[in-house]
């Protein structure tokens, strides 16, 4: 069997082979392959990008053929910042890279090194996602950024670089699910629009909280109208029960959407 090759077999007896390199005392599996030979190329790999420094990322496909990507990142992590991660992450002086493919380098800051290197982030239709406790988690949510939020209308990257999710890097600018930011004669403004089988604008409010109140208000009274729907909440942080009962007591919404509203409720108990 060559050098860091061992075979195995699936319960339905169907012969496999892992291949794995030890380095710095730690062994690291790359992989499991169909035949002898992948696996044994797959090491040759792996013991090239951990012995000969002229290997960097930008090289990597000089050496790479059999080995995975990710893994050749894990490898060259390791072999020059010391440190073993599972998931392909890079250390760079003062945040570190996290490489969905090699033309997807996103960064971030080392505040979040320990998530990132214990949880995989995936894509799937432009969206990156993790999973957690069997559950999937936007990782634009840890940023403030809200759920269907739009880039450019809600938040921005302030170096125009949509990978860079360090966190001086990414300005929130409607922190509210329905709510925008207007500007009328010169004046900042708040709308509010609540999505019903098409879009109801709520009204205009002075304060970004007074339009995030009255969206809550505006889905509850949908909820008491009888339509099912998950409206997410606006939570408000920086309202005391008081102030958030005062404004949510005062907050008014469109007659439009309450007529809406009323014919709803009438043909459900007709």
């Amino acid at each position: 069997m060559p050098q860091g090759v061992s075979a195995a077999k699936q319960k339905n007896g169907t012969v496999y082979y892992r291949a794995g390199i030890t380095y710095r005392g730690k062994h690291v599996s790359l992989g499991s392959f169909s035949d002898e030979d992948a696996a044994a190329c797959a090491y040759q790999e792996a013991a090239v990008l951990l012995s000969d420094p002229s290997v960097d990322l930008m090289r990597i496909h000089d050496s790479a053929g059999v080995l995975s990507f990710e893994k050749s990142v894990v490898l060259l992590n390791f072999r020059d910042n010391q440190i073993y991660f599972k998931t392909p992450i890079y250390l760079r002086k003062g945040y570190f890279s996290y490489f969905l493919s090699p033309s997807e380098e996103l960064k971030f800051d080392i505040d979040d090194l320990f998530y990132y290197s214990s949880h995989k982030i995936q894509k799937r239709q432009g969206h990156l996602f993790v999973s957690d406790y069997g559950m999937q988690y936007s990782i634009a949510a840890r940023y403030g950024i809200r759920p269907y939020a739009v880039a450019g209308r809600d938040y921005r990257f302030a170096n125009g670089d949509p990978l860079d999710y360090r966190y001086s890097n990414i300005i929130v600018i409607n922190p509210y699910h329905g709510v925008q930011k207007l500007q009328k004669k010169g004046k900042t403004c708040y709308s509010a629009d609540i999505h019903i089988n098409g879009v109801y604008r709520l009204g205009v409010y002075s304060s970004e909280e007074e339009a995030a109140v009255a969206y809550n208000k505006a889905a509850d009274l949908a909820r008491a109208a009888g339509i099912q729907k998950q409206f997410p909440a606006n939570y408000i942080v920086n309202l005391s029960p008081k102030e958030y009962a005062e404004i949510y007591t005062k907050a008014t919404v469109s007659e439009h959407y309450l007529a809406y509203l009323t014919r709803t409720g009438s043909s459900r108990r007709g």
